[in-house]
């Protein structure tokens, strides 16, 4: 049983991986260079899904490949100078944003209260979000020397409608997405 709780959580981790390098390259440039992209998306899914764990270790794997040169990144673009650059904490920050959704919302994944699981899944996003932020902001200033006023205001209040957007899609594909999970497999043998 193990070794087929092993396989699942590989496969899992690996789906995850590969969709967000399916849809973070699809993206909108932005004046300031910080594009919006569906990579948040599917990094609180990871979360969500994987739980912390897991959910850190499937974009571990896509900085990882795009840190290689693969064209995963916004814009179809890649490569270590893409991960040092203005944008690269943000996408070094996915992997916290996964970490903190699934630490947060996990424990409660098997409640059968639905609104509880919702609030702490919105309640992992947005502190996994917060987090995000404030890491990428930070080192968007750090490289590109701009004031946190400006800084905020290129990088993070432009976002903030797109990322409620994604917040809300992950509420309505999450839970079915789970159910098909425990389908799968029984609740005793699957925690991510």
């Amino acid at each position: 049983m193990q070794s087929r709780l092993d396989t699942r959580s590989l496969v899992l981790c690996a789906l995850c991986a590969a969709l967000t390098c399916i849809l973070a390259p699809i993206s909108i440039p932005l004046a300031a260079g910080v594009p919006i992209s569906l990579a948040t998306f599917t990094v609180m899914l990871s979360g969500v899904l994987l739980g912390a764990r897991l959910g850190a270790v499937s974009q571990l794997i896509y900085v990882l490949l795009a840190a290689a040169g693969l064209p995963v990144l916004a814009g179809w673009t890649g490569g270590i100078g893409v991960i040092t650059g203005m944008t690269g904490g943000y996408i070094v920050g996915y992997i916290l944003l996964a970490f903190l959704t699934g630490l947060i919302y996990k424990p409660f994944s098997h409640s059968t209260n639905m609104g509880q699981r919702l609030g702490f899944m919105t309640l992992g996003m947005v502190v996994g979000t917060i987090a995000l932020y404030t890491l990428g902001t930070a080192w968007f200033m750090f490289v590109t020397g701009m004031t946190l006023q400006a800084s905020l205001a290129a990088c993070v209040l432009p976002f903030l409608p797109g990322d409620i957007c994604k917040m809300i899609a992950v509420l309505i594909v999450a839970p079915q997405i789970e159910a098909a999970i425990r389908r799968a497999a029984p609740s005793d043998a699957f925690s991510a």
